[in-house]
């Protein structure tokens, strides 16, 4: 087993644990900041045309990822002994501070709740000034039972685009994995509408975030499926309606949510001033109600334990399978030693090592 997966591991653990004894701070969160820098760069290369956003989407997001991938390898130049471990501890470190980052169950729940407390309290008043933490949804036409609707869905969606999605990434590629996703995912939020101004400059945003969320959400629907009340009605609700959805990515996951829960979600909904007239997801389901607001929030938590399991043990399987023989740092690394076991050979320049370091 690889050095680099079992940091990778420990590190993925840490930082889901830190989400769930913390949440998102208030102040300071890493994800705003890159919110921030992306709106200035917003400012600098808006035009009315796909072209700019997608320049946009590649510095934003692209930046983001290699940002981190910097970070991986000056992390990694901290092992400089052949034991590695100073190596892998900051990396372990790293990739829990990042985990932590770009992961937000918790939050997601605590929102969650405070609009069904309200609800439940029978305080409508507080609960639509509490939904915007959540959604986009115009509050104000609506009643108990839409405000419920809409805060299940919003569970569903957000448990894949803030939780699974970013595991899965951070799977495939380690830190870079994780933030690049984070990346693309809060670019789609500020830029993926079709509103006038971001109907052509948002567009590939837009389309990168359904290519990157696609494994996330078949894995949160699979594992809504397996962890919810209900399984054999979550698997035919998915089955069924959740390529009805007008999202590639929101579709399966509410359907198995609504499935799994026993409710209708879809239907009518408002926007920004839009409304829209979506297929009704488990048509029969019952309305969505207060008390669907707790047990879509726990079945969230099943399903994020569950994508944390799935994931690390996957990353464990494949780099126990590969061996660090065959891994592709492996064969770099192969590779630059017997070019220093050869000599410069013709045409190429011997460089000394750098004082202080081992030559690689």
């Amino acid at each position: 087993m690889g050095a680099d997966h079992a940091s990778y591991a420990c590190g993925a653990a840490l930082g889901f644990l830190g989400d769930l004894a913390t949440g998102d701070p208030r102040r300071g969160h890493p994800v705003a900041a890159f919110g921030r820098a992306a709106l200035a760069v917003e400012r600098l290369l808006w035009r009315d045309h796909r072209g700019s956003g997608a320049l946009y989407a590649a510095l934003c997001a692209g930046g983001a990822a290699a940002g981190a991938a910097l970070s991986v390898r000056a992390v990694r130049a901290l092992g400089n002994d052949s034991s590695g471990v100073p190596s892998r501890a900051a990396h372990t470190v790293l990739t829990a501070a990042a985990t932590w980052a770009v992961l937000g169950g918790t939050t997601l729940g605590r929102e969650a709740r405070a609009v069904g407390g309200a609800l439940a309290a029978g305080d409508l008043d507080a609960a639509r000034r509490r939904l915007p933490h959540l959604c986009g949804r115009d509050p104000q036409a609506l009643d108990e039972r839409q405000i419920a609707r809409a805060v299940v869905e919003s569970v569903a969606e957000n448990t894949s685009d803030a939780v699974v999605g970013a595991l899965v990434w951070g799977a495939v590629g380690g830190v870079p994995g994780l933030v690049g996703f984070r990346a693309v995912n809060t670019l789609d939020a500020m830029v993926g509408h079709k509103s006038s101004r971001y109907r052509r400059f948002g567009w590939a945003a837009a389309r990168l975030d359904d290519l990157a969320g696609w494994p996330g959400a078949r894995l949160t629907a699979t594992l809504a499926t397996l962890a919810g009340p209900d399984p054999r009605g979550a698997r035919r609700a998915w089955l069924r309606d959740g390529h009805r959805h007008p999202s590639p990515n929101a579709g399966p996951v509410e359907a198995a949510f609504a499935g799994a829960l026993g409710v209708r979600l879809g239907g009518t909904l408002a926007y920004g001033g839009r409304v829209e007239h979506r297929p009704v997801l488990n048509p029969g389901g019952r309305a969505a109600e207060a008390a669907d607001i707790e047990r879509a929030v726990r079945l969230s938590r099943r399903v994020g334990a569950l994508a944390l399991g799935v994931s690390v043990g996957a990353r464990l399987a494949v780099g126990a399978a590969l061996g660090p023989s065959r891994a592709p740092h492996g064969a770099l690394a192969r590779w630059a030693r017997s070019l220093r076991a050869d000599g410069p050979g013709p045409g190429r320049t011997a460089r000394p090592a750098a004082a202080g370091r081992d030559s690689v």
